[in-house]
């Protein structure tokens, strides 16, 4: 066993095989096959470990067939951490030189290119270009740094929540900054591949054009960016010297304090807890509050929310994996929200509103998706005075 999968040794063994995890594994859920669960992949590992299993492409895309999202972890009766096993088992699969091709190719656009894809870093601000004030940028001083992500940067889908949530800001008479070609990725992807060593330089790079805006807040619309800055970047960098929150904790304290004009929206929304902001960091109260501060508005919950919710299907480098399943994991979850019978599907991460908008698209939803800042934006169209 790898120094990787030692230290998780006595969890691996200790799985009982159970099946708790099928109930709440939302890829088991579409695929119904018992290696792509979390129990098949714990077995699999195990038996790597023991001797009983050779290392092949075979096992190298079963184990990294996962997006990582953590619920079989909360659901398992054994306190099993399956999630970080299997992220450990990413990391092995690094060391053996076995990750699958697809996902080195990422690994080799992040680390190349500093983002997702190359477009991104050509034209980092081609989504601002609407903004209607130039806001600051590295080396100029603001109250905070939004750091916009790879994905609301760089695809046109989920550029949207960008433009909608400066635009709030602005109506918040927020002075913010914007890092454009200096923001870098935050490291996630490689984080989830196994690359810890090489995210560590997005990490330091980032950190570094956050420090010369003298600000004390940093802002994500991001649920991986916002995890991956509050749980890695003080693991890797020590004490950041500023305080790392989330766009729907901004936003409900905005509209708490009333620093927000808010007109009465008469829908009834369904919300979509994104893995990386309620489940791994314990962020669910922030987004309804928000939600229950607009007139008008009626939240109803779908059947699997909170800890239980079941994810977009777009982490853990999943979509780039295998699309096809993480278009169909997508699709189930648009189907719980259509089974409230709301008119919109509320969520707070980029990229799960990108992957729920294009689930209800090809399935002919009768659902619009929208990011709690894009909502937001249109319940405050004037402001406060």
């Amino acid at each position: 066993m790898s120094n990787a999968l030692e230290v998780h040794a006595e969890d691996i063994v200790r799985c009982n095989r159970c099946g708790f995890c099928l109930a709440t594994c939302p890829l088991y859920d579409v695929r119904r096959d018992e290696a792509s669960s979390p129990r098949g992949q714990l077995r699999l590992i195990r038996a790597l470990s023991e001797g009983d299993l050779l290392p092949s492409g075979g096992y190298s895309q079963r184990v990294c067939c996962c997006s990582l999202c953590g619920v079989c972890t909360t659901t398992c009766p054994s306190g099993v951490a399956v999630d970080s096993i299997l992220q450990a088992a990413r990391d092995d699969l690094v060391k053996r030189g076995m990750l699958p091709a697809v996902l080195q190719e990422l690994n080799h656009t992040v680390q190349t290119s500093h983002h997702l894809s190359e477009d991104t870093a050509l034209a980092p601000l081609a989504w601002a270009q609407d903004v209607p004030q130039r806001p600051a940028g590295p080396g100029d001083r603001a109250e905070l740094v939004y750091f916009v992500g790879c994905v609301a940067s760089g695809f046109p889908e989920a550029q949207s929540v960008a433009r909608a949530f400066v635009e709030v800001l602005e109506r918040a008479e927020q002075r913010y900054a914007l890092l454009g070609g200096e923001e870098w990725c935050c490291g996630y992807p490689l984080l989830a591949n196994g690359q810890r060593s090489e995210a560590r330089e997005l990490m330091a790079h980032n950190m570094e054009a956050v420090r010369s805006t003298g600000a004390e807040k940093v802002v994500f619309t991001c649920a991986s960016c916002y995890h991956t800055w509050a749980h890695v970047y003080s693991q890797e960098l020590g004490d950041l010297g500023v305080e790392v929150t989330h766009a729907s904790q901004l936003l409900a304290e905005l509209l708490a304090n009333e620093k927000l004009g808010v007109q009465p929206l008469p829908w009834m929304v369904t919300y979509h807890d994104p893995c990386y902001l309620g489940r791994t960091s314990g962020v669910y109260d922030a987004p309804r509050q928000a939600l229950g501060a607009i007139p008008g508005l009626r939240l109803v919950e779908m059947a699997a929310n909170r800890a239980d919710a079941f994810c977009c299907g777009g982490g853990g480098n999943l979509d780039i994996l295998d699309p096809e399943l993480s278009r169909a994991v997508a699709g189930h979850r648009v189907a719980l929200a259509q089974a409230t019978e709301a008119q919109v599907l509320v969520t707070a991460c980029a990229r799960c509103r990108r992957a729920l908008a294009a689930a209800a698209r090809r399935n002919s939803a009768p659902i619009e998706v929208l990011d709690i800042v894009e909502l937001v934006k249109r319940a405050t169209s004037e402001r406060k005075t």
